[in-house]
């Protein structure tokens, strides 16, 4: 078996920042992805980096917030996992734009979409003369801590209502 290695990457962020991980397969999911964006959340800050995985293999990044283009270049360079990529959220959440990113042809799949703490198991190992990385699961926030009782659910309903989700 070849030699492999495991490392655990951690989301740099601030912790009011959401963002979605995923699996593409294209170079023009950066320009299509912003599309998306623009065309669901015209309001909405974001930044994008996608890692290309053959060719140049640059991070490919887009945005129109030049901060979160920067934190989504800096985490997409820490994972450097082909073919994935990272957009970084503000004035909106994941739960906006989601099944538009999803529906993007060239999106494979999506890790998470979250504004937990969030760690990257990223695998490394050799492709010929180079060095390949994937992305082997993702760890999003905390275990759970129980089961919602009836002062949850009420808190619950009132988050959702108090943040404009729910009537």
């Amino acid at each position: 078996m070849d030699e492999i290695k495991l490392k655990i990457v951690d989301i740099e962020k601030t912790d009011d920042l959401n963002f979605i991980l995923g699996q593409t397969h294209f170079i023009k999911t950066v320009e299509d992805l912003y599309e998306a964006m623009m065309d669901t959340v015209p309001n909405g800050k974001f930044g994008i980096a996608f890692c290309e995985a053959s060719g140049a293999c640059k991070i490919r990044s887009e945005g129109n917030d030049d901060e979160l283009k920067g934190l989504a270049e800096k985490n997409a360079a820490a994972i450097s996992a082909g073919h994935t990529f990272i957009i970084f959220l503000k004035d909106c959440y994941p739960l906006n734009v989601l099944h538009t990113i999803k529906n993007v042809p060239e999106v494979c799949s999506i890790f998470c979409a979250t504004a937990n703490p969030t760690r990257i198991l990223v695998v490394e190992t050799k492709q010929g003369k180079e060095l390949g990385r994937g992305i082997l699961g993702v760890i999003d926030g905390y275990i759970p801590k129980g089961i919602e009782d009836a002062e949850d659910r009420t808190w619950r309903k009132k988050l959702l209502r108090d943040i404009g989700y729910k009537l």
